[in-house]
This record gives C-alpha cells, sequence and structure tokens, in this order.
C-alpha cells in the first residue's frame, strides 16, 4: 500500500502507526535494562567465567584457601569468601570463590566476622577464576542479602572442648591452672627427641608442606608456597626462621632450643633478616615482600593469618624451657628492649594474638606430625588454647 495514499485518504491510519510503533519499542528498551539488572546465581556465575562484570547472590560457606579446601571455622584471614546457593552446600565444585579486598575486609573478611557464615550476601564483581576454581575477583559491591551491611564481629576468645590427648599425654594437667598447670605441662613437653640443625631441614619440609601442592613448603611470614628445594642462603630462598630469636639466651643452633621444631619454620632469606631478633608487637612500616607484617627499630608484627601460631610457639618455648635441662630459663614479657636475655616480649600481644587467631588445620597438622614424627611431644597451646590465659591471666 502506498503510504502517501493512506496520509491523505485515512489520516486516522497515521495516528493508529504512530501508536503501533511506539508499542513495539517499549518493550526493547524495558528488557534491556532487566538484563542489566539480574542477579546471578551461583551455579550462572560458575558457568560465566569469561571476565564480564556481574552480581550474585550467594551464602557464605566459609573461606577457601585452595581450588579443593574450604575452611568453616578457625579462619586464618580476611581475603576471601566461598558462597554457594544452598547454605548447606558441601561441595567446592558448586561454590563461588569471591575475592575480599581491603576495602570490604571489615565488614566481609571472614576472620573479623566468623558470624557471616551461613548468612546470604550479594557482590558485584569480575567473574575470573581465583584460586584456580571459578571466582568473582575485584569487587565494587557487597552487602547482606537484605542490602544492609554488617558490623564487623570481635573474634570469639579460644576455648576448648577436649582433645583426643586429653586422657593420656596431658591426663596429669587436665583441671589445673596457674602454676600447677605451667609445672605439670612442662614436665609433659620436656621429653622429647633431640634434632640435630641439618635435621630441621627435612623436619620443616614436611611438618610446613603446603597442603594442595606436596612439593612445596608455605613460608611463614610471607604465606608464599615455595618449593622444598628452594631452601639455603640466597635471596629468594627460604632459610629456617627461629621464632623465639635464639639471640634472646643466646642458645645458638646445638640439639636443644636452637633446634625445636616446634618455633622453627620456614621463611624468606631477606625477610627472615629484616626480622633479625627483634621482639613481637603491633605498628610499624609496612613489609614489601610480606603483606600484613610490619615493622620498625625494635619490634615485628607478622600477618593476621599467623599471629596466633607466632603467639603459641614462643608460649611453647617458654614452657617447655625453664631452665632446668642445661638452658636458659626462657620467659616472655611486655618489653620490646630485651636483648640477649632470655626474654621476648610483648605478652600482652601474644595473648591477644592467641585469641584473634585461633589454631586452624595446617597449624594443628604441623604439631600432630612434629609429635608423630619428629620430636615426640606437643605444644599444648595448639591443642588447649585457653591455657595461656590460665597460665598467664
Amino acid at each position: 500500500m502506498d503510504i502517501k495514499n493512506v496520509i491523505r485518504s485515512r489520516p486516522g491510519r497515521l495516528i493508529a502507526a504512530f501508536a503501533l510503533a511506539v508499542i513495539v519499542v517499549i518493550p526493547v528498551v524495558v528488557t534491556g535494562s532487566a538484563s542489566a539488572a539480574t542477579t546471578l546465581t551461583v551455579a550462572q556465575a560458575l558457568a560465566a567465567q569469561d571476565g564480564r562484570t556481574a552480581t550474585v547472590t550467594g551464602y557464605v560457606i566459609g573461606q577457601p584457601t585452595s581450588s579443593t579446601t574450604v575452611l568453616t571455622s578457625n579462619y586464618t584471614a580476611d581475603t576471601a569468601i566461598a558462597i554457594a546457593d544452598a547454605a548447606t552446600e558441601t561441595s567446592t565444585s558448586r561454590m563461588l570463590y569471591v575475592q575480599v579486598t581491603a576495602a570490604w575486609r571489615s565488614s566481609f573478611g571472614l576472620l573479623t566476622n566468623p558470624s557471616l557464615r551461613g548468612k546470604q550476601i550479594t557482590a558485584t564483581g569480575t567473574l575470573t577464576a581465583y584460586f584456580s576454581h571459578g571466582g568473582l575477583k575485584n569487587p565494587t559491591a557487597m552487602s547482606l542479602g537484605g542490602g544492609t551491611s554488617p558490623s564487623p564481629t570481635a573474634s570469639p576468645t579460644p576455648t576448648s572442648t577436649g582433645g583426643p590427648y586429653d586422657s593420656t599425654y596431658y591426663a596429669s594437667a587436665i583441671g589445673k591452672t596457674g602454676t600447677a598447670l605451667r609445672n605439670s605441662l612442662h614436665t609433659i613437653i620436656k621429653v622429647q627427641t633431640r634434632l640435630t640443625y641439618d635435621q630441621v631441614w627435612e623436619a620443616l619440609k614436611d611438618t610446613d608442606q603446603d597442603p594442595a601442592n606436596s612439593a612445596n613448603v608455605i613460608l611463614l611470614y610471607t604465606g608464599r608456597s615455595q618449593s622444598k628445594s628452594s631452601n639455603g642462603g640466597g635471596v629468594d630462598d627460604w632459610n629456617r626462621e627461629h621464632v623465639w630469636a635464639k639471640s634472646h639466651g643466646d642458645f645458638g643452633t646445638a640439639a636443644g632450643p636452637g633446634t625445636d621444631v616446634h618455633h622453627l619454620r620456614p621463611t624468606d632469606v631477606s625477610v627472615n633478616s629484616l626480622r633479625g631478633n627483634k621482639d613481637f608487637d603491633s605498628g610499624g612500616s609496612a613489609v614489601a615482600e610480606a603483606p600484613g607484617c610490619y615493622t620498625d627499630a625494635d619490634s615485628f608484627e607478622p600477618r593476621n593469618a599467623v599471629k596466633g601460631d607466632v603467639a603459641r610457639m614462643i608460649l611453647y618455648m617458654a614452657i617447655r624451657y625453664e631452665g632446668d635441662d642445661g638452658w636458659p630459663n626462657l620467659e616472655p614479657n611486655d618489653s620490646v628492649s630485651n636483648g640477649t636475655a632470655p626474654y621476648l616480649g610483648r605478652i600482652s600481644k601474644l595473648l591477644a594474638w592467641n585469641e584473634l587467631d585461633p589454631p586452624d588445620a595446617f597449624e594443628q597438622r604441623r604439631n600432630q606430625r612434629i609429635y608423630e614424627r619428629w620430636q615426640g611431644n606437643r605444644n599444648p597451646f595448639i591443642d588447649h588454647p585457653e591455657w595461656a590465659k590460665a597460665i598467664w591471666g
């Protein structure tokens, strides 16, 4: 039909034509807007790992630490969360790993906010692999399911409901506090096999093995996974760090406190050198090679994920070495100016860190390996972190 004839002979049809055009155009605009605002499920996000920006809603399951491991308690960091379409999900293949960058850690990190587990959250970010697993990185928005942000909650005081060694290894210590508990634990843990300093290399390759890569160890201060064979004195090698600095009591590396793997850990050579024999405290300048660590002229602060580990190693040394077997009587105090005296501080920080960072699976496994394969004794503060308060108040 000639459109000119329609305009001349049927003016009413022209109005109808314009109305029809409006009807056709409007749905196109609305449909496009709805698509942009759609929130994906976790399953949809896992199927769309192509670098797009998307909003995803799911339930917090725990803290991912490898492509197949998600912690559901005893969290070690605020840097990532795993979410799923069901709060009861147990398969990591159906979980989305969400990076929690610095801007969101105080509200959405599980170390700071353990009560987030099981709650629904919504996050907007880039759909791309994280921990070599389906993920969402660089979030630009995060909120609880209802759109409100949670308030940080204090980490719980470590408690214990008993353990498999309470009726055997710790039998003489159960129920005691203060000096009586201290004396009993000393008697128990001083019975041990002493290693040579050369044996420490092999012990650390076993005790600090990366759970996700059996060829590597995890370095204490950096958290880096590094080849077991790269140990030595080179700048990027790892070496044997005395967490209780051996100059604090001048015990050297002879068999005894200088070779006790309960406080010896693999560390980056240059970071180990930077820590030196400093006491432990909070604050200072950021350590470039060890994110989350800080240092100043007389102290060193480890990253949050190992603050409790450091504290429990120091407390172990204080109980194990009481000056009755030819070695110095080691004791924590609240100073950062201890020099070569057999003291190490600050005890107030160590006790706080023990509560801030409860024992995790890696630390518990390490304790078990030392007991079963190397020294035959245990760190009691890993098995019972509440004993630190029972002894030092």
